[in-house]
């Protein structure tokens, strides 16, 4: 499936969703915004510019749409877009024919996997230059994986099995230092099973002893490939710095 399938699925949900009450031809009243007329709701108090239950639905719905629309950002013309939600609602005769809409879709298809090919060799190039560096220094590790690691905190004890349950604090960044998850920011540690995360995180949390603390360098290979995570934050072949503190584990039943 191309990148911008996705995208275009969620433009589809959010206008079934925006749509699931049925618009009368005769019911359709034109506002100066253009947009059909409808009884107000009151929504939610204390929530600034958006006094109404409609207001605030289609708030929501739109930071959830434009959250999926992340990766075609810079693709997307938001005007023009908005007219196609407006003319698909109120059911006009849409400006480009089913072959030019299909032409179009390919055309974005190919335009979006082009940059993600360039960014991702981008990537990989960095990331390797980044590692080959990072792995002269006295206090850096390396596995036969290809995984780095320092210890910040040592700690005692067992270390968790390849399917144990563990319980960490982590600040997940970019090689540029952008942090793109923290369980510190949420102020909860997160729990989970070995087995259920990155290669990576298998490797390093088996590594750290009970109460230590590590920072991890994790090769491409050894996070999300070639395919990052859909719509960002991790773009392909990118390198990750995890710093990880090892609260506690239990032992795989």
């Amino acid at each position: 499936m191309k990148p911008f399938s996705f995208a275009v699925a969620a433009l589809a949900a959010a206008l079934s969703l925006a749509a699931c009450k049925p618009i009368e031809d005769d019911a359709v009243t034109a506002r100066p915004g253009g947009d059909p007329e409808a009884a107000a709701t009151p929504g939610i108090e204390g929530i600034d510019g958006l006094e109404t239950a409609q207001q605030q639905a289609g708030y929501v719905i739109g930071l959830e749409l434009g959250g999926t629309l992340v990766p075609v950002r810079g693709e997307v013309d938001l005007d023009a877009m908005m007219e196609g939600v407006r003319d698909s609602l109120a059911g006009r005769e849409p400006k480009v024919s089913e072959q030019q809409f299909m032409q179009i879709m390919q055309d974005l298809g190919e335009r979006m996997q082009a940059s993600r090919a360039e960014q991702g060799a981008r990537a990989a190039e960095e990331g390797a230059a980044f590692l080959a560096e990072n792995a002269g220094r006295e206090e850096v590790q390396v596995t036969d994986s290809g995984l780095q690691y320092e210890v910040l905190e040592p700690g005692e004890g067992d270390r968790p099995g390849p399917t144990d349950r563990v319980r960490v604090h982590y600040e997940g960044s970019l090689l540029d230092g952008e942090v793109f998850d923290s369980s510190r920011e949420r102020g909860e540690p997160a729990e989970f099973t070995l087995d259920q995360v990155v290669p990576g995180w298998q490797e390093g949390l088996q590594l750290m002893p009970r109460g230590s603390r590590y920072r991890l360098w994790i090769p491409s290979e050894l996070g999300y490939g070639e395919q990052g995570t859909l719509g960002g934050p991790i773009g392909p072949n990118a390198t990750l710095v995890f710093d990880v503190e090892l609260i506690d584990f239990e032992p795989a039943q």
